[in-house]
């Protein structure tokens, strides 16, 4: 029964007994008629009634809101659980994949790893066989120009001391020509001085010498003037390096 039921029937009431519900127990009652008692307890009785509907309409109201709220918060319950059960999975299924992807990266840093140390340990076998050929080329080169660079010094020093040999033949031969010469230059000066010696007047001697032919004292002088000019000019013509022995 609605609000607007009870409110019809207990409008019904008051102004008389509705037509279904007269009987010979209780009388329609015409408004505006002396009050029965019977009436006011029927009033009473359906008041009551009309209460008692009322509250277990809204007792029912109650319930059921309780219920629809109770269906509600248990859905919503069950919806939360099943949403959080499908985050936890979804959750789990990320951790997963993401544990999965980071193992495989590290399986894969670890070969880009291994490759990389191989690719440098092979890089540095090559370079160390590079190197050491390297260095026995340059070891040969320089053991090389080390030979040549004392083939150089000993042909150097080889010429060096024969040039040295010459030089000293010639100062040697310069040393016996300046003897040569100095000794003919001083037995020419001799001569020289012998024959301007020869050559001085000497009064007494001219008086008492006799006057002789080719083979006097002026032929004499004359001879010997002649022999330092010979040797003089024998001298003149030696040149370094071609003494001539004396006579």
């Amino acid at each position: 029964m609605t609000d607007n039921q009870i409110k019809a029937r207990v409008k019904a009431v008051l102004n008389g007994t509705a037509a279904d519900t007269a009987t010979s127990e209780h009388p329609m009652v015409v408004p505006g008629g002396p009050l029965h008692p019977d009436h006011a307890l029927q009033v009473l009785t359906l008041a009551q009634r009309t209460a008692e509907e009322h509250v277990a309409i809204a007792k029912r109201q109650a319930d059921k809101i309780r219920s629809d709220a109770q269906a509600a918060s248990d859905q919503s319950a069950r919806d939360a659980q099943v949403h959080a059960h499908n985050v936890r999975c979804e959750a789990d299924k990320v951790l997963a994949e993401a544990r999965a992807t980071s193992e495989q990266a590290a399986r894969d840093a670890r070969l880009r790893a291994d490759d990389a140390k191989h690719n440098a340990d092979q890089i540095l076998a090559a370079a160390k066989d590079e190197a050491a050929a390297i260095v026995g080329d340059a070891q040969g080169h320089a053991e090389q120009l080390k030979l040549q660079a004392q083939q150089r010094y000993e042909d150097s020093v080889g010429s060096l001391i024969a040039k040295r040999e010459a030089l000293q033949q010639q100062i040697e031969a310069l040393e016996h020509f300046d003897r040569e010469y100095r000794a003919r230059l001083t037995t020419f000066m001799q001569g020289q001085l012998r024959a301007l010696w020869v050559d001085r007047p000497q009064v007494g001697t001219d008086l008492q010498a006799p006057v002789t032919g080719s083979g006097g004292p002026e032929n004499a002088s004359g001879e010997e003037g002649d022999a330092p000019e010979q040797a003089g000019d024998s001298a003149a013509e030696a040149g370094p390096g071609e003494p001539r022995d004396e006579d």
